[in-house]
C-alpha cells in the first residue's frame, strides 16, 4: 500500500470541509421545494389569465343555405327600400352573400370611385383606372384614351360635384353582387386639339352630366372592393 504525502491529506481534508459547509448552507432537495420564481414568467401568466387574445377578430359569416337570418339583418335595406319591391329583394340577396353590405355606405363609396373615374379618364391615368375598372370596361376606356393621344387631344376637366346618387337595381348573379346606380353631377369640361382649340365641351361651362354605371363584387372572394362593369350615360 502506497503512502500519502503531506500536500495528498491536507488537500482531502480541505475538500470534506467545504463539503459540508456547503451541505449546511444550501441544504437538501427533498422533491417538495418551490420552483425558482419568474418574474416574467408569473407575468405572462396573469396577463394571459385575465386578458382574451388581441389576434382574434370577429368576421361577419355567410349564412348556409336555409339557415334564416337574424331580425334585424334587413333593417337598413327596408329602411332604403321598400320591401316586397325587386330593388329590396336584389339588396336582400347580396346581404345574404355578403353581410358587411350597407346601401348607403355602398353610395357613399361608389360616389368617391365615380369622381376618381371620370378625373383619371380625363387625365390618362391607367394606373388608377386598372384598380377600379373590370377588364372589359378598361380596355374600352384606354382604347378611348390612345386614341385621343394619338391625335394629341386633351380633356381639360374640373369636377365640380354630384347632386344625386341613386340604386336602381341590384342583384346576385351567381357569387357575384351587381348594383347599378343613376348618378347625376356636374362638370367643366372641354376637349382641345393638338394647336389647342376646344373641339368639345366649354371650358367655362358647368354642365349636369347623367351616368347609369353598374358595380359588381366576387362575395366570394376576400377582396372587398367593387369595380366598375358597366356604363351607360343618359340623355
Amino acid at each position: 500500500m502506497g503512502f500519502f504525502d503531506f500536500g495528498t491529506i491536507f488537500f482531502l481534508i480541505a475538500a470534506v470541509v467545504i463539503f459540508f459547509q456547503l451541505r449546511n448552507v444550501l441544504g437538501r432537495r427533498t422533491g417538495s421545494e418551490r420552483p425558482p420564481f419568474d418574474p416574467y414568467s408569473a407575468a405572462r401568466t396573469e396577463k394571459d389569465a385575465t386578458q382574451k387574445p388581441e389576434n382574434v377578430v370577429s368576421l361577419p359569416r355567410k349564412r348556409l343555405p336555409g339557415e334564416p337570418a337574424p331580425a334585424d339583418a334587413y333593417t337598413a335595406i327596408d329602411a332604403f327600400a321598400k320591401p316586397d319591391t325587386d330593388l329590396n329583394k336584389g339588396l336582400r340577396a347580396i346581404k345574404d352573400n355578403d353581410p358587411s353590405f350597407d346601401p348607403k355606405g355602398f353610395i357613399d363609396g361608389a360616389k368617391m370611385a365615380y369622381e376618381m373615374i371620370v378625373m383619371a379618364y380625363a387625365d390618362g391615368d391607367r394606373k388608377t383606372l386598372k384598380n377600379l375598372l373590370s377588364r372589359e370596361v378598361f380596355d374600352g376606356f384606354v382604347a378611348a384614351i390612345g386614341e385621343r393621344e394619338a391625335k394629341s387631344e386633351k380633356i381639360q376637366s374640373s369636377f365640380v360635384g354630384i347632386d344625386k346618387a341613386d340604386i336602381v337595381s341590384a342583384e346576385m348573379k351567381g357569387g357575384e353582387a351587381h348594383v347599378t346606380l343613376r348618378i347625376i353631377s356636374e362638370l367643366i369640361s372641354a376637349t382641345r386639339d393638338k394647336a389647342g382649340a376646344v373641339i368639345d365641351g366649354d371650358p367655362e361651362t358647368v354642365a349636369e352630366v347623367k351616368d347609369v354605371w353598374t358595380f359588381a363584387r366576387d362575395t366570394r372572394s376576400r377582396d372587398p372592393n367593387w369595380k366598375l362593369v358597366a356604363t351607360e350615360e343618359e340623355d
